[in-house]
């Protein structure tokens, strides 16, 4: 039995990132369990963020104002730069109360495979950026992955011309885990990383 409403609102979650065919059954029939109320509340959060966000003109976060909160902030330090895939990288970097620069998104990362070059993301802004304004440092905090790891030696040949100090944000074994269960990548980079006591 097929309900063609149903089906289409499950092939619509399917679209989402990470969400298979169980995940976009379950999200279908739980908006069905909800009342016309609660259901037009989350139809109506969805539309005010399409209208209301957008990007920020200058570091690709997303935002209500442009340019947004962070580059505006005058206790931000602007000669500093961390470099992130994605607008959902600094909220997790934001989370931890450390960081007090500036942001760059590139709004993703090189990957040939997906047909993802350099001239897809934002790195000319990226550059224009660093040459037009007073930064000393830039911080490449793209994902420890295999196109994360590309994407940051690419940015590294191309800012390192330009006499700003690059960092790359240390990687190796998260906080809490054991070393029997981590792999050797793993292992390796956090050898690689390893600091003085």
């Amino acid at each position: 039995m097929t309900i063609r409403a149903v089906d289409e609102l499950v092939k619509e979650f399917k679209k989402m990132p990470g969400v298979g065919l169980k995940t976009a059954q379950r999200l279908s029939f739980y908006v069905l369990r909800i009342s016309h109320q609660e259901a037009d509340k989350l139809a109506k959060a969805i539309m005010e963020v399409k209208e209301k966000v957008t990007y920020c003109s200058v570091c690709s976060n997303i935002t209500e104002t442009d340019p947004c909160e962070i580059c505006t902030n005058p206790k931000r330090d602007s000669q500093t730069i961390c470099v992130v895939e994605e607008p959902k990288d600094i909220l997790a970097i934001e989370k931890t109360g450390e960081y007090r620069g500036m942001y760059h998104v590139l709004m993703g990362a090189i990957s040939p495979l997906d047909g993802v070059g350099p001239e897809s993301l934002k790195i000319d802004s990226l550059l224009k950026r660093v040459k037009s304004s007073a930064v000393k440092e830039v911080i490449l905090a793209t994902n420890p992955n295999a196109e994360g790891e590309a994407t940051a030696t690419y940015l590294s040949r191309l800012l390192k011309p330009l006499g700003v100090k690059v960092y790359r944000i240390a990687r190796g074994l998260p906080v809490g885990s054991e070393l029997e269960y981590a792999d050797e990548v793993t292992i390796t980079k956090a050898l690689e990383g390893k600091m003085e006591m």
